[in-house]
């Protein structure tokens, strides 16, 4: 098979605790060969304890290198489109964390460039990839009927998990004047995407990038879009989030935030009338935790039988990086790909018209 050569863009947690570790296990099928990130210390840091020689701060030296076949973009989100469609045009293939992009403008242009070079564009929503998420797919396609169906998605603050068990080398040498200009950035592409909103719901549509893109992609490839969202509703200046989706004979209900308590309170429910699918998640920032799948049904009307499947050891990252190498090896198109994410953008635009009071 392949060894795909492998340029980071942006060397921030996410890379250090989990992409960096698993490109090393998966070592048979990628190289990483190059470094990029706007911290020197960061750069310096990573660099030396992986041993990656070429480092460089601009991502356009990065993609100028013969040495690099792909990359991964795990810089702030507000570059992931410039960054994504630059990749692309030096022919790189590209595997960019959620969100790809900040609005449908950035998405479409990320399309457009897509279709020009002809490289694979893959979304970082690697919850999709867990076995056990496959598997429930499966069986809630083969349900005779839907009644019901939640998705719940409440965590603590990222550090509450990251600081009690991991290093990660910080990005405190960036000068003040960089971080203005990135939330400057940041907030005139939530107004591409939302127009110009009370700052409680610019705040719920970065949860919605952030955090939602996760559970609603998720709930799409499970039970397919939906037709309309029903209701939406934000509290706590954005931070708590409440919808409905139909799905004409049943209705998905969807709740999010995030609180002070150390833990992942997360999974994704469906309700039939004999049977009930359940795919419960738990923090990516401690490598190969559990990812799994709880059946309940009867046979009888009498009986209640209950499996709880965890189909292996294993981490749903692992898996994400291996789709992206079969689909960079053949050509296929991964499933959470530029015009999958776009759906998650129409329905987080839906949300905030109805939390915004403005129906639809």
């Amino acid at each position: 098979m392949p060894r795909f050569r492998i340029g980071i863009i942006g060397c921030g947690s996410v890379s250090q605790i989990v992409h960096l570790p698993t490109l090393n296990q998966l070592n048979d099928l990628f190289e990483v060969t190059a470094l990029c990130d706007v911290s020197h210390k960061v750069l310096a840091g990573v660099g030396d304890d992986w041993g990656i020689a070429t480092r460089v701060a601009d991502y356009e030296d990065l993609l100028a290198l013969e040495m690099v076949d792909a990359v991964l973009i795990a810089n702030p989100d507000v570059y992931h489109a410039e960054v994504t469609i630059a990749a692309l045009r030096a022919n790189k293939h590209v595997l960019v964390e959620k969100p790809m992009c900040l609005n449908l403008t950035e998405n479409d242009a990320i399309i457009e460039a897509e279709k020009e070079t002809g490289k694979i564009v893959q979304v970082g929503t690697m919850r999709r990839y867990a076995p056990a998420f496959i598997e429930a797919c499966r069986i809630v396609q083969g349900l005779d009927e839907i009644r019901l169906a939640r998705v719940h998605d409440l965590i603590g603050r990222n550090s509450l998990v990251i600081e009690p068990t991991s290093r990660v080398v910080p990005a405190d040498d960036m000068p003040a004047a960089l971080s203005g200009a990135m939330r400057q950035r940041s907030a005139e592409a939530i107004r591409g995407a939302i127009g110009a909103v009370p700052y409680a719901l610019s705040t719920a549509y970065r949860m919605m990038l952030g955090l939602s893109t996760h559970d609603l992609s998720a709930m799409r490839e499970m039970l397919g879009m939906p037709r309309r969202v029903l209701y939406a509703s934000q509290h706590d200046g954005g931070r708590y989030q409440t919808a409905a989706f139909d799905y004409g004979d049943f209705i998905c209900q969807f709740s999010t935030g995030v609180d002070n308590i150390p833990r992942f309170d997360t999974y994704l429910q469906v309700y039939g009338d004999n049977k009930v699918v359940r795919v419960d998640y738990d923090t990516p920032f401690v490598r190969n935790l559990p990812i799994t799948l709880t059946v309940t049904e009867t046979t009888d009307g009498a009986n209640k039988q209950q499996t709880v499947t965890h189909p292996g050891w294993g981490d749903a990252f692992t898996e994400e990086w291996r789709a992206f190498h079969r689909s960079v090896a053949t050509g296929e198109k991964p499933k959470s790909n530029p015009q999958d994410f776009r759906h998650d953008l129409v329905l987080f635009q839906d949300m905030i018209r109805l939390m915004s009071g403005a129906g639809g």
